[in-house]
């Protein structure tokens, strides 16, 4: 899968737990989950499960740890896809 397919893919599973849609719109590796799309952490914690879900990974807590930008979640989920 490559880049773009991932973070339209990780764009689908972040939507349901945005009180504004269109923030995705502006969505880059640089995105910060919590402070840029106002995610709450609660929500963060769904938001990785169901990425484990949507790519068929398993995330452990040290790589959840490292997604609080797009790109870093974008890089757990592309090294859990590898393995």
């Amino acid at each position: 899968m490559d880049q773009n397919a991932l973070i339209e893919k990780l764009k689908e599973v972040i939507k349901p737990y945005l009180e504004d849609e269109t923030l995705l719109e502006k969505v880059d590796g640089d995105t910060h989950l919590i402070d840029d799309l106002h995610i709450n952490s609660a929500n963060l914690v769904d938001i990785i499960l169901d990425a484990e879900d949507a790519f068929d990974i398993e995330i452990d807590d040290e790589s959840a740890e490292r997604m609080i930008t797009v790109k870093e979640a974008l890089a757990v989920i592309s090294e859990k896809i590898e393995a």
